[in-house]
């Protein structure tokens, strides 16, 4: 919300439906959705900037939208508008693309207004944009929006340049700056000082950031911080920080969590008409810091042009680029500008300017939609005040000087693509028109990358688009995949992406599968699917898809695409052959997992909780389903299994034993009876014990309390029939148990109530002599490896025979976090409450519970349209070939901040072998067929290398220290009937190739790395 209202508490409204908003909701919260749809969004000017932003901000959910604009569509506005077809050339562009954006979201009601825009319509508004407009209309409507605490987004595309400024009123709050889950710390100290020292515990880092403000909880002694007012820090050390004067409090004795809190931000804007004079930057490219000062000239400059000509420079013409670059020079330009002038760059933005691209819209309208929704929100911190992006490393050079495109190559011939061409000329739209691209996926990168590639004329003339998706439509993917509509649900998301962009360009060639990428498809993304490609594009949701085709572009060599988001952040990657690593090339790290022995006895935050509650559901719901379907169906289920390593055995047949003997149900009554006594052994029972082992005032070897730090003493809990957390666990786990069981379930928790109300369960009593592991290793030792030959005899004796089972059949359950009807995420959540509340940890609702157990990961529309024409940029340079590393750009953004990071990309490590050099994108061409023996003496007499060992796949082939008589068997095999032996297998139709690994020494014996081998089969 604009203004001062951002920090007041939302309206309640209507229900968020999270069903639809659910990955933005995980990026907003509810709050900032709440407070955006109480908000009225007015978008001036439907071009391609235009339509992008309205596309996201009716994505997003504001109260209602308004499309305004006076002019009528040309044949040039199809470079970029999307929602335009050539039909509608001479109709209004607010009307002509007004029913399928108001088709993009049934909760944001969307008009169009076509008259020009008077100081009442301006008022009726929170949020104003104005995409092209002149000048003095941006001054005169300025004025209305600053006075009237009106949030105004100016926003601009030209060519290769992009503009945005922001005036959110004179005073704004910002209510979370970045957006980042709040963090928080155990505590192992505080001191009693002028300058009191909080260490924390040090498994982990605090986190915590000089200048954040923090609160206290659980702390015994110094009890004077419990929930004190927010407190500013100073950080001395990743587990320390300095807190000011606790000489006043009592002797802190132990315990205690530090928590951060999100304090609201004040932020003063600028009227434009100050602003102009006294700029303020966000820097998007630090390789180029000097442009946004000179882009703010050439952006005023334009103006003036544009007053005095009524129209832009032509495109590449010389002597309107001249004139431009003198009337930017003269003082006229705003009473004077002090700036020297960069001529190379004003002089390009003059030659460019007239053009439109597809992807500098999609990129700017993800960042001006993210600044409405921080507008209307609060969340987030908003561009203060100006941004200006280019892109002009597009463009081919020579040394260090822009090649310059005859006039005529650029000139407008009524082409929808004249936009385009007015930047690259028509020999480089040929070429796009004939490229062969494979787009990898197609949810909300992969619908952003095929609309943008329609907008480009990308395979419109003799190349294709090949697109694959092996998922289909679910109601969650409506909110940023925006191809994608109610009446699509379940529907193949690739064939439905390409029907829609059929219509977006009725010359785009592209063909739809529903494939997964992976060895499987191999036969059908075989060698020559691959060698007729141009590159690849990717829009994966997973490593291993992406580390797959990362793998296949480099043997294929070809160039590769990669891009991602998380929430605001998004990352871009280009993968170029001979000049750039690959995306394998590094890695995260994996991430850190929870020890079993927090899970299992010493939860201390709801993660834990909500992790063990998720295993609880897959060993109770899936796992001893899945153990006893095989027993009922597969004769050598048994045999199988007792050749499994270490303990293996006795857990599965006990797990096959509980779930067909001891924890069979009959009836729903068994399934509530079971869950009942299910609930006191995890809740009750199981904590009794523990503290019996360990009660709450033991101490360590060392004189610690062993329940202190990180371990939380926990308390059994006493059943309730009148909690509703403690209902939902039986009423979820018994409809869970009966559906398993194939029984009907009972969605009736009066009933179920009732049944419970006449259940006995038996006092509990602690045992001694039973073991508690308190770290992995305990665990470990105490799990052993050797197996009980006896048990595993007596549970064999124990498994029920086929015909005394009838015709029971179990149906293992598969964890599904979307459908809000199978209870799946309801048992959860109260599981991992009941846990929490044993442990007396926050719990957390089903919202948060969700997010954590379904590791979902957030997702908003408008990271993922800056992200899809940040990847299109990079496309127009690998279509021009360019052959240094220095144009090319990996990029990293989070709108939140927002912060705009761009880097070369990393060249191709080099090694060396026997004086050659070589990076990954090379190899041993060898033609086939030759004998084992032949390949060896091949690599000595032609390389000087001697193969120690050869393998293809998990398969060794040959080796120094390998049996003689087993070496000499296959010396005269040739290299394919080797491969066949080993594996074992035959080798399929399509292969073309044979890929092998080498180990060698070079000449004087020494190990040498040598890249892989590509074996060519005859």
């Amino acid at each position: 919300m604009a203004n001062n209202e951002a920090g007041a508490s939302a309206p309640k409204g209507e229900d968020i439906d999270e069903g639809l908003y659910s990955r933005q909701l995980y990026v907003l919260g509810h709050d900032a959705m709440r407070r955006m749809a109480s908000s009225d969004v007015l978008i001036s000017g439907l071009g391609g900037l235009g339509v992008e932003i309205a596309k996201n901000v009716i994505l997003g959910g504001v109260k209602s939208v308004t499309l305004h604009d006076e002019a009528l569509c040309s044949i040039t506005d199809l470079s970029s508008q999307f929602y335009i077809t050539e039909d509608d050339v001479g109709k209004n562009r607010a009307e002509a693309c007004f029913k399928q954006l108001s088709e993009l979201n049934m909760y944001v009601p969307t008009k169009t207004y076509t008259s020009s825009l008077t100081d009442e319509i301006i008022k009726k508004y929170k949020v104003v944009v104005l995409t092209n407009s002149s000048l003095s209309e941006q001054l005169r409507i300025s004025e209305i929006t600053h006075a009237n605490n009106i949030a105004l987004i100016i926003a601009s595309t030209r060519g290769l340049f992009a503009q945005v400024f922001c005036d959110f009123g004179p005073s704004f709050t910002v209510v979370d700056i970045n957006g980042e889950p709040v963090v928080s710390a155990m505590i192992a100290d505080i001191s009693h000082d002028k300058e009191g020292i909080v260490t924390c515990i040090d498994d982990t880092r605090h986190g915590m950031e000089d200048g954040d403000y923090i609160t206290f909880s659980e702390v015994l002694g110094m009890t004077e911080l419990n929930n004190c007012e927010p407190i500013k820090i100073k950080v001395l050390g990743p587990y320390t920080f300095s807190i000011g004067d606790t000489t006043n409090y009592t002797k802190y004795e132990r315990g205690g969590i530090a928590t951060q809190v999100k304090m609201p931000k004040k932020i003063h804007f600028k009227p434009l008409t100050e602003a102009i004079k006294n700029p303020e930057f966000i820097v998007t490219d630090f390789g180029k810091y000097d442009h946004p000062q000179q882009l703010h000239l050439a952006f005023a400059t334009l103006h003036k042009y544009i007053e005095k000509h009524g129209v832009a420079p032509k495109p590449w013409s010389t002597s309107d680029a001249a004139e431009f670059l003198t009337l930017a020079k003269s003082c006229s330009v705003y009473g004077g500008n002090d700036t020297e002038i960069n001529t190379g760059l004003l002089e390009t933005f003059a030659k460019i300017c007239a053009g439109d691209l597809n992807p500098i819209d999609a990129t700017t309208g993800g960042i001006v939609a993210q600044e409405v929704m921080k507008a209307c929100s609060g969340k987030f911190h908003p561009i203060y005040q100006w941004l200006y992006f280019d892109a002009i490393e597009c463009l081919p050079k020579e040394g260090d000087q822009v090649i310059t495109i005859s006039e005529e190559d650029a000139a407008p011939t009524g082409s929808r693509y004249d936009g385009q061409v007015a930047v690259f000329g028509k020999q480089f739209q040929k070429k796009l028109e004939a490229l062969n691209y494979f787009v990898v996926g197609a949810g909300a990168i992969g619908c952003e990358l095929l609309k943008n590639f329609a907008m480009m004329g990308i395979a419109s003339d003799g190349g294709k688009i090949t697109v694959t998706d092996m998922d289909l439509i679910e109601k969650s993917n409506l909110n940023r995949q925006f191809l994608f509509r109610p009446h699509d649900v379940q529907k193949s998301k690739a064939a439905t992406a390409a029907k829609v962009i059929k219509k977006m360009n009725p010359f785009i060639n592209i063909v739809a599968h529903e494939n997964r990428v992976g060895v499987e498809t191999e036969s059908i993304y075989d060698d020559t699917f691959f060698e007729s490609l141009d590159g690849v594009a990717n829009a994966l949701d997973n490593v291993d898809g992406r580390i797959y085709m990362d793998r296949r572009c480099v043997y294929y060599h070809k160039p590769l695409l990669e891009s991602g988001t998380l929430g605001t952040k998004g990352n871009t990657q280009v993968v170029v052959p001979f000049l750039t690593e690959s995306y394998s090339s590094s890695q995260d790290p994996p991430e850190k997992s929870i020890p079993i022995c927090t899970l299992k006895n010493f939860p201390n935050a709801i993660e834990h909780t909500l992790q063990w509650a998720r295993d609880n559901f897959e060993g109770l719901f899936k796992q001893n389903a899945e153990n006893a379907s095989q027993y009922l169906t597969d004769s050598d289920f048994v045999e199988r299994t007792l050749k499994l390593p270490g303990v293996q055995p006795i857990e599965v047949l006990e797990s096959v034993k509980v779930a067909l003997v001891d924890e069979r149900p009959k009836t729903i009554q068994d399934c509530v009876n079971w869950a009942r006594h299910h609930w006191q052994d995890q809740y009750s029972n199981q904590i009794k014990q523990l503290l019996f082992n360990f009660p709450p005032d033991q101490l360590t070897s060392t004189g610690q309390l062993f329940w202190s730090g990180p371990k939380r003493c926990p308390e059994p809990l006493t059943f309730d029939i009148d909690n509703s957390v403690h209902l939902d666990y039986i009423y979820t786990a018994a409809n869970l148990k009966a559906e398993v069981y194939g029984l009907t379930q009972l969605r009736n928790r009066e009933a179920i109530k009732e049944m419970v109300q006449s259940i006995e369960v038996p006092d509990f009593v602690p045992k001694s002599g039973v073991k508690i592991a308190v770290t992995d290793s305990q665990m470990a030792v105490t799990n052993g490896t050797n197996v009980d030959m006896d048990r595993v005899a007596q549970l064999q004796a124990e498994l029920p025979k086929m015909v005394d089972l009838g015709d029971l059949k179990l149906t293992p359950l598969e964890f599904e976090k979307d459908d809000d009807t199978n209870l799946h995420i309801d048992f959860i959540v109260a599981a991992s409450n009941l846990r929490a509340a044993n442990y007396k940890i926050p719990p957390a609702d089903r919202h948060k519970s969700k997010l954590i157990a379904g590791k979902i990961i957030p997702a908003i529309a408008t990271t993922t349209s800056v992200v899809g024409g940040l990847v299109c940029m990079e496309l127009y340079k690998l279509v021009n070939g360019m052959k240094a590393l220095d144009p090319f750009k990996n990029g990293f953004v989070n709108l939140a901040l927002p912060f705009f990071g761009f880097s070369e990309p990393i060249a191709a490590p080099k090694m060396e072998y026997c004086g050659k050099q070589w990076t990954l994108w090379d190899r041993f061409e060898v033609q086939g067929e030759m004998t084992l023996n032949e390949f060896l003496n091949y690599f000595k007499e032609k390389h000087g290398l001697e193969i120690t060992m050869l393998s293809q796949g998990v398969c060794m082939l040959y080796s120094f220290f390998m049996a003689k008589a087993k070496a000499q068997e296959r010396l005269g095999l040739t290299m394919s009937e080797v491969v066949k032996r080993v594996s074992k297998r035959r080798i399929e139709p399509h292969v073309k190739a044979l890929v092998f690994e080498l180990c060698c020494n070079d000449a004087d014996g020494n190990d040498v790395e040598v890249p892989y081998v590509k074996y060519n089969l005859p």
